[in-house]
């Protein structure tokens, strides 16, 4: 559990003095420009970081090259983000080799767009939901901060409102399926 406190500062450190330092700094900037680190940028710097995205990270490059378009782009997003240690249970689960994983685009693709939602939701607007269309167009369905999937598998949410210049992340523990 300490282990996981002090990732997680870590990252609310690395997030608030990225955006701070963020390109376009003190610019006036039309709405909907990008003023800092997206999404991919802020989970790639954590993950630099701390090494806990990186599978999240080769998944991203290994589905379709919309979904890091969008995640790089100027809308508006939430994006559940599992662990490491949440792939490799999912993979245990499978029988699966993350080589095995993330050389099927198609499926990296659905399970990635699982964990996304349109808009900049933040814990209190998720906590407020009992549930989430995903930008695959299906429902996760949310209750005290406990996800739950299409299949009834559960994943918490163990870290909220990491914030980024297109949207927010939150980071849970256990990958969610389509």
């Amino acid at each position: 559990m300490r282990k996981i406190s002090i990732v997680f500062a870590l990252v609310i450190l690395l997030t608030s003095s990225l955006t701070l330092a963020g390109p376009g700094r003190g610019k006036q900037e039309a709405p909907g420009q990008n003023m800092g680190p997206t999404i991919v940028d802020v989970a790639s710097s954590v993950n630099a970081a701390t090494g806990e995205f990186s599978i999240l990270i080769a998944a991203l490059t290994s589905a379709d090259p919309a979904v890091l378009q969008t995640l790089q782009g100027k809308g508006q997003f939430t994006v559940f983000a599992p662990t490491d240690a949440a792939f490799i249970s999912l993979l245990g689960e499978l029988g699966l080799t993350a080589d095995q994983l993330l050389s099927s685009t198609d499926l990296v693709t659905d399970v990635l767009l699982y964990h996304v939602a349109r808009g900049a939701r933040f814990s209190e607007d998720v906590l407020g939901s009992d549930r989430i269309r995903t930008l695959n167009k299906s429902f996760i369905f949310q209750e005290g901060g406990v996800l739950t999937d299409q299949n009834d598998r559960t994943s918490s949410i163990i870290a909220t409102d990491i914030p980024a210049s297109n949207g927010v992340i939150h980071v849970i523990d256990t990958v969610i399926l389509p």
